[in-house]
């Protein structure tokens, strides 16, 4: 093969005009190069490759004209850019550059995706490319197959490489051959964008409340780092326009999410929804985050089957700052219920916090110190200072703060035999302020002195099969000294009772109750991780105490001198099985007083999962009746193609399902087609049952619709 470089070999066939205006050598491969009587043509011809600043191109001839600084092409030819994309046609006369011309018999190719078939095409400045007669698609297409799935066939189609765009005019979307919409001029982005301005993939949704409708999201590109998405959602029932609009900063970023709707479910009234979260770097290691939570009544998210469907909303705005020896933390809440028969001004609405944390490590003592101070307050927005008629016993409009220090020193150490003994002294002190209760006094104050030894003698071997196994006793005797000043218990209404807390000397989860007298804690943790790929993990644990605790509910399991017994486990196979459980057991009533699993089941072609909780009944936390439900969710990939979806949420003390819901979906190389419906049952927490139906069909091979290249097929003849 004779190798020929144009800028060496031929400069004189070339102008010094023509050599400036190069930004880079034109390398020619072919199997026989002549130069033609009188210099001016240079002729390639068998197996010519020609390339250019990263573009190839291959064809069966190239004739070089100097007089018109041309290439004249006979196919087939194929242009390979450096992005990628291919251009391919039966032949073509070109600049020496490649940026200019004309090709016959065009066929262009973007991102391995998109095909657009024309009868002639043209080359301008390198960016553009024209064509006329066009058929666009992304479907295989086969020549026995008869027509693709889709197509949009044009008079003329303007590729722009620089802003990577496409433009159609008179454009007509063809299904299986049959023409099925027709618009006059049509931009879409071409596969290689991923920020472009334009409609998005509308969805098809149909409501027992809403009615049928449609949803047409317009993507509108602001700057690099920033978009906002308008997305009017039209049906007989209601007129609603939703809007996302997300910033990145060079600190954080910030999502803000919100719609406004006119519908005949409240009389023309506007409701709607405003939810917003960011976060941000701040100097010296701090860390600001804040998110919003509005609805303009409790049923909107529920008709709406919103994505933010939630029975409580949560507003808060956090500054902290963590490091290896200190915490620091601040911050302001705001919650709303939106669940019936709660009503939000006896609640404690706004809640503030600040929180410090440090450890130190006093080289004359040793072990550890550490020091904690917290001040928190919440406010209820009744001024009743008595419990009005409602289902609890909490006075409507009590209002608290209180003030928290926390010293301890703890240190730990190897005994004969390898068991670990660990000793820890702790002191707090507790100040609250208590407003409009007329049972309450005003100020309270508690000093709370503890202290605690702490025993393990953790067991570890290791099994013929390499398996490493541990076994390890643990057990704590503790005690917690002063007496409880009275002060009303907002708090720490529901105490939980778990692996994480076994060996502690206060399970309630605030300042405002503390475990007091003398306690001990026994337990065993039992682990396996083993070669053949799974790894399991089991615990057990119980705790007693010389006098019962009256604010220790009977579902916290520790309402009596003996507490229930811990059961907690986890397993796991590198098959993609997961198991978590957790319970605690009555022996006394032979029966469990709080549990919960899950169970996950991943693998390539399906995956499961399902929880379980139950709940006691339960007079200290205001609850009546047994809580037991069941929550299901699953998927299969039918084929390569199909896969279907299902979840369903049931509670087993009602007897009835909460929340159902199918879907269904199909990907090909060059559409992606959802299918969905959902069906959320009456509850406290839905006023209003609802079935609702999705579809939504994106054409792959555009930016909006995604890619479809792990799809593509080989055709067969």
């Amino acid at each position: 093969m004779l190798r020929v470089i144009l800028a060496g070999l031929f400069a004189l066939l070339i102008t010094p005009e023509t050599s400036r205006a190069q930004s880079g050598d034109v390398v020619l491969l072919a199997d026989q190069v002549l130069v033609q009587q009188g210099g001016d043509t240079l002729v390639a011809t068998g197996n010519v490759e020609a390339l250019h600043q990263g573009t190839r191109l291959t064809a069966s001839t190239i004739i070089y004209d100097r007089s018109n600084n041309t290439l004249d092409i006979q196919g087939p030819l194929r242009i390979t850019q450096p992005n990628g994309d291919v251009l391919t046609a039966t032949q073509a006369q070109l600049d020496q550059g490649f940026r200019n011309g004309l090709l016959e018999s065009a066929r262009f190719v973007l991102d391995e995706q998109l095909q657009i078939a024309s009868a002639r095409a043209a080359r301008v400045q390198g960016r553009y490319t024209a064509m006329s007669q066009v058929a666009a698609t992304s479907c295989q297409v086969c020549g026995t197959e008869g027509p693709p799935l889709w197509a949009i066939r044009a008079t003329r189609v303007v590729h722009d490489a620089e802003e990577r765009q496409i433009y159609f005019d008179n454009a007509q979307l063809r299904v299986l051959g049959v023409p099925v919409f027709f618009i006059p001029r049509m931009r879409l982005p071409d596969p290689t964008l991923e920020r472009a301005r334009g409609f998005l993939i509308p969805e098809l949704k149909t409501s027992t409340l809403l009615g049928f409708g449609i949803k047409l999201p317009y993507f509108i590109p602001i700057g690099d780092h920033a978009d906002l998405t308008l997305t009017p959602y039209v049906s007989p029932i209601t007129r609603t326009l939703e809007l996302r609009y997300r910033q990145a900063f060079r600190t954080g970023d910030i999502s803000v999410n919100g719609a406004i709707s006119r519908d005949n479910l409240q009389s023309g009234e506007a409701r709607g929804l405003f939810f917003a979260e960011g976060a941000f770097r701040l100097p010296r290691d701090f860390r600001l985050s804040f998110d919003i939570e509005a609805v303009s009544d409790e049923a909107y998210l529920n008709d709406y089957n919103s994505d933010f469907k939630k029975d409580r909303l949560d507003s808060a705005i956090t500054l902290s700052r963590t490091k290896r020896d200190s915490f620091f933390s601040t911050g302001l809440i705001h919650y709303e219920s939106l669940t019936d028969g709660e009503n939000n001004a006896t609640q404690p609405t706004i809640i503030g916090d600040l929180r410090y944390n440090r450890r130190y490590f006093p080289k004359r003592i040793g072990g550890e110190v550490r020091l904690g101070f917290q001040i928190h307050a919440h406010y209820r927005y009744s001024d009743t200072d008595v419990d009005g008629p409602d289902a609890d016993s909490v006075v409507d409009g009590r209002d608290v703060g209180r003030a928290n220090l926390d010293l301890s020193w703890r240190d730990r150490w190897t005994l004969p035999g390898g068991v670990r003994a660990g000793v820890l002294t702790q002191v707090w002190v507790d100040h609250f302020q208590v407003a409009q209760d007329a049972a309450s006094e005003t100020d309270y104050t508690e000093v709370t002195p503890a202290a605690s030894l702490e025993l393990r003698w953790p067991l570890i071997k290791q099994t013929a099969s390499g398996a490493r196994v541990l076994l390890e006793p643990v057990a704590q005797v503790g005690w917690i000294g002063g007496e409880r000043s009275g002060v009303p218990n907002d708090e720490s209404t529901r105490v939980e009772f778990d692996e994480g807390n076994l060996l502690s000397l206060s399970r309630f989860p605030a300042a405002d109750r503390r475990e007091r007298g003398l306690i001990g804690a026994a337990g065993l943790r039992w682990m396996r991780q083993d070669p053949d790929g799974w790894r399991a993990a089991l615990t057990l644990g119980r705790v007693w105490r010389d006098d019962p605790d009256a604010d220790l509910s009977r579902s916290s399991g520790q309402d009596s001198q003996t507490s229930d017994w811990l059961f907690a486990g986890q397993f796991a196979h590198r098959t993609g099985i997961q198991l978590l459980a957790r319970g605690l057991y009555d022996s006394v009533e032979t029966r469990f007083t709080k549990a919960e699993m899950r169970a996950n089941v991943t693998r390539d072609r399906y995956a499961l999962g399902a929880s379980y909780i139950l709940l006691t009944t339960d007079s200290l936390e205001d609850r009546v009746d047994a809580q037991s439900q069941w929550r299901l969710n699953g998927r299969y990939n039918i084929d390569r193609n199909w896969t279907a979806t299902s979840n369903t949420r049931y509670d087993i003390a009602e007897g009835q399902f909460l929340m159902a819901g199918v879907g269904a979906e199909y990907r090909n190389e060059c559409v992606a087609v959802n299918f969905s419906v959902s069906r959320s049952f009456a509850s406290s927490t839905n006023l209003e049952p609802s079935t609702d139906f999705g579809l939504t069909v994106a054409l792959t091979g555009f930016s909006t619709g995604g890619s479809g290249k792990e799809y593509r097929r080989s055709c067969s003849y």
